[in-house]
């Protein structure tokens, strides 16, 4: 285990990360601070940080260092953004950082800031073109993603601080005031003429979009506080964003949801969002969490352990994640979530779910279903749903993940009291009560072939026959206790199925000679696995079929 401090100075706050990474190789985070800094208000009117900055930055810095130092950080990423990287004496205040402090920061370019913000992004949130913007205070560094690959990027110099500071200091009362910021919006959009119609969705990194996404949340009674993620019409922004220049600078602290340190600088930072969205005739806004900081620490491990730099699979790793921070038996989550989906693609006529959103919902309630476990054994189903409904999974749509926590929570039967008082419950309709009780009796089928979690079950095959379900059950020996469950689930199978269900049971008396056998073609190569992942090896191979006719399988057949 090791912890990594990512430190973010920019132009109107500085931030400090401190992300974990496990012996197995999933990371979380454990802690994160914030100072409003505000660089781009102390520069002089010569372009340099005054006095004023070089304390203020270094008292910050020092503070976060002592943090890092408490939470037995390893290693440390530092860098500086625009407020610094355009001040004539930046260089100089990060060598009195370093003499004050010992941290390193390192002043990084805005293509390099737009690279790491692109990353960030593309590795927690499942789009394919977008155009991604981080809006800080003294830039906006604006991106083209086409199938997840960046193809164009430009650092503008504008940000809601330092235009807000060209506009008189935020006051924005007459016209003269936004006719200059529009003109200087304007100028800079010229840098962008590969933006012009393209129609892609903007995806918002940084403390506007932020501020933006709470407010809209909070007009509409959002059912949940999740910000990442979070999507909505461009017309509803605009909308706002017109209410927004007629209401005066003292009353916009009191608009719902924006924090009274946004309230100064956000007419300039949503009529650059604006403008971006005009340039590209945009019709959705996405709210990022994730940019600059989660995109150094996807750097960080792929220079020091090999890891991808674009995830290839985002929910794959965001589930890996969490399944080493909460998961107490992996083995026994992950031969649960495949036998989850050998039924889910085998059952498809009488589950009726449609693939393309119900197989991952499964999968992911599989394999987080025991994650209630680390807060209490007794009634975890229920604690399973509360943790995948708000933890950090990313690759999924919020409703989506509420699915997935419904699916886990009634794996051991549905209880319709579990619903009752959340935010969300208006919003499920008798429909999608039928198919979360679909998915949730294909997980507890597939939780039943290991309730001993002592993986004697190998391999399940379900089947659709005209008559019925069959679900063939390829174990090392007779599966009393896992029967013993299968058999205390038919009733709620069968009504929710519409089917009855044929068990065959293969037995393989002589398992441990077949893998020693199969371990001896597999260890030749160097590949080292588990019994269980050799045997599925073997099985894939197709071996098994060779096996039973070898007569080395004993049947053991039922009607349910």
């Amino acid at each position: 285990m090791k912890r990594i401090g990512i430190i973010d100075v920019g132009s109107n706050s500085a931030r400090l990360v401190i992300m974990e990474i496990s012996s197995q190789k999933g990371s979380h985070l454990v802690y994160i601070q914030k100072d409003p800094l505000r660089l781009a208000l102390k520069t002089d009117p010569q372009g340099y940080l005054t006095e004023e900055a070089f304390t203020s930055t270094i008292d910050c810095i020092r503070g976060f260092a002592s943090m890092c130092r408490f939470f037995h950080v390893t290693d440390m990423v530092a860098v500086a953004t625009a407020a610094i990287r355009n001040a004539k004496n930046g260089m100089k205040l990060t060598r009195a950082v370093k003499e004050k402090t010992g941290v390193d920061l390192d002043i990084i370019s805005g293509k390099t800031e737009a690279f790491m913000s692109y990353v960030g992004v593309v590795n927690t949130i499942n789009v394919e073109d977008a155009v991604i913007f981080d809006l800080g205070g003294g830039s906006t560094e604006v991106i083209l993603v086409r199938k997840r690959k960046l193809i164009d990027s430009v650092s503008l110099p504008i940000g809601c601080v330092n235009l807000t500071k060209q506009s008189r200091q935020g006051s924005m009362r007459g016209r003269e005031d936004m006719k200059t910021m529009q003109k200087l919006i304007a100028e800079q959009m010229k840098k962008t003429p590969w933006l012009t119609g393209c129609g892609l969705p903007l995806v918002g990194v940084g403390g506007t979009a932020r501020s933006i996404g709470k407010v809209e949340e909070k007009r509409i009674k959002y059912f949940t506080a999740k910000l990442h993620n979070f999507q909505f019409d461009i017309a509803d922004f605009a909308i706002w964003y017109k209410g927004l220049l007629s209401t005066p600078p003292g009353m916009r602290r009191r608009i719902p949801g924006l924090s009274s340190d946004r309230a100064d600088v956000i007419v300039a930072g949503s009529s650059i969002i604006k403008a971006l969205a005009d340039k590209c005739n945009s019709k959705k806004l996405i709210i990022s969490g994730c940019g600059l900081r989660e995109g150094l620490f996807c750097e960080y491990r792929h220079q020091h352990e090999n890891m991808p730099l674009i995830t290839p699979n985002i929910l794959e790793t965001s589930r890996n994640d969490m399944i080493h921070q909460y998961v107490p038996d992996e083995e026994h989550a992950r031969l649960v979530a495949r036998f989850a989906l050998r039924i889910f693609d085998g059952w498809k006529r009488f589950h009726k779910l449609p693939e393309k959103r119900w197989r991952d919902l499964v999968e992911t309630a599989a394999l987080l279903h025991d994650t209630g476990i680390t807060i209490n054994y007794y009634n975890h189903t229920r604690h399973s749903g509360y943790i995948i409904e708000n933890a950090r999974l990313f690759g999924m749509s919020h409703m989506d993940i509420v699915f997935a926590s419904i699916i886990a929570a009634w794996h051991h039967g549905v209880n319709r009291s579990y619903l009752r008082n959340k935010p969300y419950r208006k919003l499920i309709t008798d429909k999608d009560i039928e198919d979360l009780t679909r998915a949730a009796v294909i997980v507890a089928i597939a939780e039943s072939l290991d309730h001993p979690h002592m993986g004697d079950i190998l391999d399940v095959e379900a089947r659709d026959l005209d008559e019925a379900a069959q679900l063939t059950l390829i174990a090392r020996k007779d599966p009393l206790i896992e029967m013993k469950q299968l058999n205390a689930l038919m009733k709620w199978i069968r009504k929710t199925l519409g089917t009855p269900v044929t068990v065959v049971v293969k037995l393989l008396p002589n398992a441990a000679v077949f893998l020693d056998e199969v371990d001896k073609g597999i260890d030749r190569k160097g590949v080292v696995l588990g019994r269980n992942t050799k045997f599925l090896l073997a099985a894939g191979l197709g071996l098994i079929v060779g096996f039973k006719e070898c007569g080395l399988f004993q049947d053991l057949t039922g009607i349910a």
